[in-house]
């Protein structure tokens, strides 16, 4: 019987360029997003968060940090896998697809610095209430829609990682057309949070399974790079990657059955998310088990071994903590900043790998090596700070004084979470400042 071996095509000519271009629109957005969480890791620190004179920039902060960090950062590197799986039949077409989600992205930059944002803490895409944004918004979904079309036309799905990214591709085009569909079924009267809130719910809750797929994609890749080759036969990697996009087949069936203004509906996509998200357990466990069994590693390896490690970490630890969400606080968050996370720090893994294969120089010096514990053990610092504060009742999406820290447990658990938070940001400009240098550098 024989296994599988998890590799991605090798990106060439116009494919390899255009994949480049992808990734600096990535790595762009989470530079933007670390600078933005820097204000607001500061206006949540106890004694720190006395001092900051913008803590009425917080909630602008806090918005345009999850858009970039979490809609921007993950789409465009979506955008480097498919890409990567594809054939490239018009540059011309693919350039101006990337030109108009770069556009957008900037928009989104720029857009707390030309007015009052209005922000709405909506679930999925938070908003600013002020045309820049909302500009930049828009378009930013049109290029990611005129993406999920091209990559459905041209990509690959023979080998099985070409099959999981595809999958990706048909769980996003699910996405959009569930944002679409409420559109269009949302009736007049609505406006503000509750409209956005209700916009979003269908869409967010389906797009979280194209970052569950390449979550799964990335672990087999890295694992197979880094010397921890994954046993298991090819028809059964195939049939894992198709148990996973089943929860998606169930969403136009909630369409159907619900009204998207009735709780019913939200329990729904809840219920969705909390159960669907169980198909990648076990080709999550199977890669759990070959990093248990793995052995000595490679010093040129070590990069995009510890991601890995530190990828499972994260998303094990914010799958624990869901468990332990009662009422609305910052439990909330730390359960899904681990998650998140856990995805971020496979696509750093995956970055590291991809860098010599788009043309740059490979990322190999002990800075790369540390960059994932760093950041991954700085967020886990951070999101237990946060759920045991969230235990002693502090609110989510709160600063300053309006977080009413009392007690000594609520104080400790959110120093504690400001000095993860403060850790996670220099693990994440340790990896942009790396990216950089192999982008940029002189060659060795």
């Amino acid at each position: 019987m024989s296994h599988t071996v998890f590799t991605l095509p090798d990106p060439q000519g116009h494919a390899r360029t255009l994949a480049a271009n992808w990734l600096k629109l990535g790595i762009f957005a989470l530079l933007a997003a670390g600078i933005f969480s820097l204000l607001l890791v500061m206006s949540r620190t106890p004694a720190v968060q006395d001092v900051i004179p913008w803590l009425d920039f917080f909630h602008t902060a806090l918005v345009v940090h999850v858009v970039l960090s979490v809609l921007v950062w993950f789409l465009a590197f979506a955008g480097v896998l498919w890409t990567a799986n594809s054939e490239i039949r018009q540059p011309w077409w693919d350039n101006s697809i990337l030109a108009v989600t770069a556009l957008g992205t900037l928009l989104i930059v720029v857009s707390p610095f030309t007015g009052d944002g209005h922000p709405l803490l909506n679930n999925y895409v938070p908003v600013l209430q002020q045309p820049v944004f909302l500009v930049g918004l828009g378009v930013f979904g049109v290029g990611f829609t005129w993406l999920i079309i091209r990559s459905l036309m041209v990509a690959r799905h023979q080998s099985v990682a070409g099959f999981g990214i595809y999958l990706s591709i048909v769980a996003a085009a699910a996405a959009v057309l569930a944002l679409l569909f409420t559109g269009v079924n949302l009736p007049d009267g609505y406006s503000g949070q509750a409209f956005y809130e209700l916009l979003f719910w269908g869409a967010g809750h389906t797009l979280q399974f194209t970052h569950t797929i390449l979550l799964m994609v990335a672990w087999l890749w890295l694992a197979q790079a880094s010397g921890m080759p994954v046993h298991l036969p090819q028809r059964w990697a195939f049939g894992l990657f198709g148990v996973m996009v089943l929860p998606v087949l169930v969403v136009p069936f909630i369409y159907v059955q619900y009204d998207v203004v009735s709780a019913e509906f939200r329990a729904a996509f809840t219920h969705l998310m909390q159960y669907g998200g169980l198909t990648s357990l076990p080709l999550g466990l199977v890669v759990v088990w070959a990093v248990l069994r793995a052995r000595g590693v490679t010093p040129g390896l070590r990069p995009l071994r510890n991601a890995l490690w530190a990828s499972i970490g994260l998303f094990a630890a914010g799958g624990i903590i869901g468990f332990l969400i009662h009422g609305v606080n910052v439990v909330i968050p730390a359960h899904y900043h681990g998650s998140i996370v856990g995805v971020t720090l496979a696509f750093m893994g995956l970055t590291y790998y991809c860098l010599p294969r788009l043309g740059f120089q490979p990322a190999t010096s002990q800075w790369a090596a540390w960059q994932p514990l760093i950041y991954g053990g700085g967020q886990l610092i951070h999101i237990l700070g946060l759920a045991w504060s969230g235990g002693y009742g502090v609110q989510r999406k709160t600063a300053g004084a309006a977080q009413g820290l009392h007690d000594l447990p609520q104080i400790l658990g959110m120093g504690m979470m400001g000095l993860g938070g403060l850790i996670a940001i220099i693990g994440g400009g340790i990896f942009v400042v790396v990216l950089l240098r192999a982008m940029y550098g002189k060659p060795r």
